[in-house]
């Protein structure tokens, strides 16, 4: 969708000028792979009008591939308005207009799903699957097991508001365990399945998917990971291996595992936890999917658990300490450099506007 970001603080009532952006969860976390050098290509239905030359020329100019994006000439481009206030605090305010916007008429049909499976990843979103009953039927058959199924990543992202009926929580979860990458808040595994127990629980909820991040706030995130997955890109359930570079539907894909067919957790499982960096924050919208497409980018790349969990944090640095939904990523070195420190270094940094474009740690870091 395109964003309007206010001008200054205050009510959607009382802000007179927005700033236009773009935003969707799986398209930023195309951007953000895109950015970092990675092939992406980004499948979905925007309106033939000026809102959607604008996302198509902008997340293009990424680096992200828009060649499977359809312009719809029946139905417009999805636009939202928020408030300055995060998400969750009592200030904070969201108007979507996307009911019958291009993107909410995705289907089976009319998506070309060759395209949609062509990397090694696909990234997919409950934000998707939430918007009409072709767009949830569109992601079970891209989830559906087969041989030309790639490695699926699946960001829950439970909105209530986006669900058109109670349904949406076990759609959610029935989604989750046919994935084999899944990104679940703490926060939103309680309100949407009533799991209590910290990532332990979660993880009792959702034996299935070889690798499950729980993301815990400004405490830190927790993986588990089966042994085959924790080495890198193997086989996705009932697909094939490799291809030759990620797509997504409606957003980016990257990350790597096998997956199980289902039953209780193996005795190979791995397990880490990586607390959160010390952050002056701008703005909190788009850094869940900065962090997944940053642990996506470190999975790609074989690297160990506890590295992907800091990459996704770095990642996720980086937009939290920008205004708007996308922020380039730290470069490969310079981010290889925090992730390598120890964990009492780790503990010590704190980032600030700017410290993506800084060339040394030592002149983005600050100590208390």
């Amino acid at each position: 969708m395109v964003t309007f970001l206010p001008g200054r603080p205050g009510r959607l009532a009382d802000v007179p000028s927005f700033d236009r952006g773009i935003g969707g969860a799986e398209s930023n976390v195309a951007c953000g792979l895109a950015a970092a050098g990675f092939a992406v290509r980004w499948v979905s239905r925007v309106g033939a009008d000026g809102f959607g030359d604008h996302l198509v020329e902008t997340v293009g100019g990424y680096g992200v591939d828009v060649s499977a994006v359809v312009r719809d000439p029946s139905r417009p481009t999805g636009v939202y308005f928020r408030t300055a206030a995060d998400r969750g605090s009592d200030g904070h305010e969201v108007a979507y207009y996307r009911a019958g916007s291009a993107a909410s008429a995705m289907s089976v049909e009319n998506v070309d799903l060759s395209a949609a499976r062509a990397g090694r990843v696909l990234h997919l979103s409950g934000i998707t699957a939430a918007l009409s009953s072709g767009c949830l039927e569109l992601v079970r058959e891209l989830m559906a097991p087969g041989s030309e199924r790639p490695l699926v990543s699946f960001d829950v992202n439970h909105r209530a508001g986006l669900w058109r009926d109670a349904d949406g929580p076990r759609v959610l979860l029935e989604l989750a365990r046919k994935a084999d990458i899944v990104f679940v808040g703490e926060d939103e595994a309680e309100e949407a399945w009533g799991v209590t127990g910290g990532p332990a629980g979660i993880r009792a909820v959702l034996p299935e998917p070889s690798v499950l991040v729980v993301k815990q706030g400004g405490r830190g995130a927790a993986a588990f990971v089966s042994g085959a997955a924790e080495r890198g890109l193997v086989a996705p359930r009932g697909g094939a291996a490799h291809r030759r570079g990620p797509a997504s539907l409606n957003g980016a894909p990257s990350g790597g595992q096998s997956c199980r067919s289902g039953g209780s957790r193996p005795a190979t499982a791995r397990f880490a936890f990586v607390p959160a960096l010390s952050v002056d924050v701008v703005a909190t919208t788009g850094a869940g999917d900065a962090f997944a497409a940053g642990f996506l980018s470190a999975t790609l790349r074989s690297l160990p658990l506890r590295d992907r969990l800091r990459t996704g944090h770095l990642w996720a640095a980086a937009v939290l300490t920008a205004p708007g939904d996308l922020a380039p990523p730290p470069s490969r070195a310079h981010a290889d450099r925090l992730v390598a420190v120890g964990d009492d270094g780790w503990g010590r940094l704190r980032l600030g506007p700017g410290w993506t474009q800084a060339e040394t740690a030592s002149e983005e870091v600050r100590t208390p």
